[in-house]
C-alpha cells in the first residue's frame, strides 16, 4: 500500500514537473537550447544593425572627404549628396559594364596632367576631357563642340587652334590641352575661384556671371543653373572617384590588376 502511494506521489510529481516544462522552458536550466534558439535571431538582428551602421559611417566618412581642386564639398546639404551618388551610380561597372574609361585614363591622363600643371592649374581639371568627350577626339556634339575639350571653333580659334576645312586641331590631344589649359586661366582671372571655373568651361563665363548677378549667390552648391551646368562639378567629382578608387565602384578586376603591378601600393 505505502509503495503504491509512493509511485502515485511519484507519478504526480514527474507530470508537474514536465508540465512546467512545457509551459515554460526557458525559466528552468534545462531549456537552454531553447533559450540560445530564441536568442539568436536577435543577436543576428543586432550584428546586422551594427554592420549599416558602421557602413553608414564609412560611406559618410568617404563623401566627406571628397574634394574638388583641394575646395571641399557641403556634404551635409542632403541634395550635394544626392546628386554625388547618382553620379557615382551613372558611372559604375554595374552601370557601364565596361573598363575603357580606365584604359583611356591611363593612356591620356597622365600627358594632360603635365601640361595643366605647367599653367599652375589645379590636376583634377584633366577629368574634364573624360566627362566632355569620354577622351574620344572624334566626338562632335549638335552644337558643333568637337575633340577632346569640347571647344566651339571660335573658342578653340581664339585661343589657337587651327579649324577649317582642312584642319582640326581640337582633334590634337596636345594643342587642345594647351589651349584647354589657356582658357581655364582666362576663367580663373574673372571667378578666382576653381569651382565657379569648372562650372564656367561648360557654360560659359558670360552667362555663369548672369546668374550669379541675378542671384546674389556665388557658391556654386547655391546656384540654381540649367540641368547640365548644374550638374557638371558633380560629374567630374564623380569620375575623378570612379578612375582613382575604381575598387570602390565595381572595377574590382581593373583594381587588382593594379594592385598586382604596384605591390607597395596599399602600404603608401
Amino acid at each position: 500500500m505505502f509503495r503504491k502511494k509512493v509511485l502515485c506521489c511519484s507519478l504526480i510529481l514527474s507530470a508537474l514537473v514536465l508540465s512546467k516544462l512545457y509551459s515554460n522552458p526557458n525559466t528552468i536550466a534545462t531549456g537552454d537550447d531553447q533559450i540560445i534558439a530564441m536568442k539568436a535571431p536577435s543577436n543576428l538582428a543586432h550584428k546586422e544593425d551594427e554592420k549599416e551602421k558602421n557602413d553608414n559611417e564609412e560611406n559618410n566618412h568617404y563623401l566627406s572627404s571628397l574634394t574638388f581642386a583641394n575646395d571641399t564639398l557641403p556634404i551635409d546639404r542632403p541634395h550635394v549628396e544626392s546628386k554625388l551618388l547618382r553620379y557615382f551610380k551613372n558611372f559604375s561597372f554595374s552601370k557601364r559594364g565596361s573598363y575603357s574609361l580606365h584604359k583611356k585614363a591611363e593612356t591620356y591622363l597622365p600627358q594632360i596632367e603635365k601640361i595643366l600643371a605647367s599653367y599652375g592649374i589645379p590636376e583634377d581639371f584633366k577629368y574634364v576631357p573624360l566627362v566632355e568627350s569620354g577622351l574620344d577626339r572624334g566626338v562632335v556634339s549638335t552644337k558643333g563642340a568637337g575633340g577632346y575639350w569640347q571647344f566651339m571653333p571660335a573658342t578653340a580659334r581664339l585661343y589657337g587652334l587651327k579649324v577649317n576645312g582642312n584642319v582640326d586641331e581640337r582633334r590634337d590631344l596636345v594643342k587642345s590641352t594647351h589651349a584647354a589649359a589657356k582658357y581655364i586661366k582666362s576663367l580663373y582671372k574673372q571667378f578666382g575661384n576653381w569651382t565657379l571655373v569648372a562650372a564656367a568651361y561648360n557654360v560659359g563665363g558670360g552667362s555663369l556671371k548672369g546668374s550669379i548677378r541675378r542671384q546674389k549667390e556665388d557658391s556654386y552648391y547655391n546656384l540654381k543653373l540649367n540641368n547640365e551646368t548644374g550638374s557638371y562639378v558633380y560629374k567630374l567629382i564623380s569620375m575623378k572617384e570612379i578612375i582613382e578608387n575604381p575598387q570602390k565602384h565595381g572595377y574590382k578586376r581593373y583594381a587588382n590588376r593594379v594592385d598586382e603591378e604596384d605591390p607597395n601600393k596599399n602600404m603608401l
